[in-house]
């Protein structure tokens, strides 16, 4: 389930098409001063609190306070609302490239139903399906979680092996070539300057998110504290390994010049381009015809199709539970109505997972029937999420320094021996975090004078957690004032 939250197997293609083998050393720096200190910080709170059932609040509560841990919870969880809205509508891109081999999905009719309304109808029936599985238990989600994290770790090793087998059969040749040179620079004109390799470290950075969102299944995972921080570690080193390995086996069977140039291929369907070529690849080094290396090339792009349909779908099952489970039962109930804290028979909060759902379907519903504008909406969603989605690290960092500081919360496991090393760990991690949010919000309006996508990022977190602030402050009026005066 970590790997299929956190490891995206198009961020390996999507990285070679920005930076070629560029990517390579932001990708581990990106790992070394983010992702692996982070997933041993992720690890300490787990081991610590394995019986709370709030995940993430419970940690920042704990540690610093309560209202600090609702804003950055509260943040996060609505950043998730926004990746639900998305994923529901683009998940039919590979679900196409396992059927026709290429995305058709903007000439589909079904009863009368074209573009983005047909994909909005898809997605809301997606939401509501996943809703009815997910609310019958965690065993249901993390079976399916489990398949999508099995398919993405096939990805990977189709694409290990093809590139060893290409770069054998073309005499130890990448296709392309491997220089020192190659590591420092982009072949991408738009990633040369200073300004774009600042951005493809954002681009890095994000690509190793979401570790966060298993927190709250560490009260269900048996022998928590020694279980989980194992998981995580292996799973931190695996993901960070996996992500330079792979970029570098890409190059082995693509030459960026040849087959990224195209006027088609872009950051949604790059993926399907490259396993494509690598099917076309390996048909050409055993010999096969032009016609059938094509054939070849056709069903690598439905395998990554179907692979990446189920980590979706497996990515989807673990967050339509993970976040709200940690915001309904982690947070102070009286913040609530009585109803969405109720647990079901199976131990899930039914009434707020389908109350989430109904405010999934609106949206999606808002903006694929409003036209050009509803596109728009969805866009601007998006872009609010961005920010809002890594800005918890950044809390979460924040509150690793009072966590290591107090005595009183007993660590059966504990990566940074001292609160020094911890505190130096945080605050690296909250500063590489910070500037890459900072970055993404000003990168629009100083690269192309996009003030208006500049202003929506930072509109995302500033009204998120304005929302958090104005719940807060009612429950503590209703109920905490109430509760010191008795």
């Amino acid at each position: 389930m970590i790997f299929t939250s956190v490891f995206g197997f198009t961020n390996i293609p999507r990285a070679f098409y920005l930076m070629g083998y560029g990517a390579i050393p932001w990708y581990i720096f990106s790992a070394v001063l983010f992702f692996i200190p982070y997933a041993f910080m992720m690890a300490e709170y787990g081991a610590a609190f394995k019986d709370e059932k709030g995940g993430i609040y419970s940690w920042m509560s704990k540690s610093v306070g309560p209202k600090f841990a609702f804003i950055g919870t509260f943040m996060w969880y609505t950043s998730y609302i926004i990746w639900m809205v998305s994923v529901s509508s683009s998940i039919w891109v590979p679900f196409s490239n396992l059927l026709f081999g290429s995305d058709t999905t903007s000439s589909w009719t079904i009863f009368g139903l074209t573009g983005s309304k047909l994909l909005g109808v898809l997605g809301i029936l997606l939401i509501i399906v996943i809703t009815a599985v997910s609310s019958r238990g965690l065993k249901n989600i993390s079976k399916i979680a489990s398949i999508g994290g099995i398919f993405v770790m096939c990805a990977n090793v189709v694409l290990l092996l093809g590139g060893i087998i290409v770069l054998f059969g073309n005499g130890f040749h990448p296709a392309q070539e491997l220089t020192l040179s190659a590591l420092t620079t982009s072949p991408n004109a738009s990633y040369q300057s200073p300004l774009g390799m600042l951005g493809f470290v954002v681009f890095a950075i994000f690509a190793y998110g979401g570790l966060e969102a298993v927190g709250g299944l560490v009260d269900q995972t048996e022998n928590a504290s020694v279980v989980f921080p194992k998981a995580i570690k292996i799973a931190a080193i695996v993901i960070a390994v996996g992500y330079s390995l792979a970029i570098l086996f890409v190059g082995f069977f693509t030459n960026w010049n040849a087959v990224l140039t195209n006027p088609g291929v872009n950051m949604a369907n790059v993926a399907y381009v490259i396993l494509n070529n690598l099917g076309v690849q390996i048909g050409s080094v055993f010999g096969m015809s032009t016609a059938s290396s094509v054939f070849l090339g056709s069903l690598f792009a439905r395998f990554i199709g179907l692979s990446m349909l189920l980590a979706l779908t497996g990515g989807f099952f673990t967050l339509i539970y993970s976040p709200i489970k940690q915001l309904i039962e982690g947070t102070p109930k009286e913040i609530w109505p009585k109803k969405l804290t109720k647990l079901n028979k199976d131990g899930m909060p039914v009434i707020a997972m389908w109350v989430q759902c109904a405010i999934v379907v609106i949206i999606i519903a808002s903006s694929a029937f409003a036209g050009s504008d509803g596109s728009s909406f969805l866009n601007d969603l998006i872009l609010m999420g961005n920010v809002s989605m890594t800005i918890p690290y950044m809390f979460l960092a924040i509150a690793f320094i009072f966590f290591k500081k107090n005595t009183s919360i007993e660590k059966p496991f504990e990566m940074y021996k001292s609160k020094k090393v911890g505190t130096i760990w945080a605050i690296i991690v909250t500063c590489v975090v910070g500037f890459a949010n900072v970055f993404t919000i000003i990168q629009p309006a100083i690269e192309s004078n996009n003030y208006r996508s500049t202003f929506i990022q930072l509109a995302g977190p500033v009204i998120f957690s304005i929302i958090a602030i104005i719940l807060y402050m009612i429950y503590e009026k209703r109920y905490l004032k109430n509760k010191d005066t008795l």
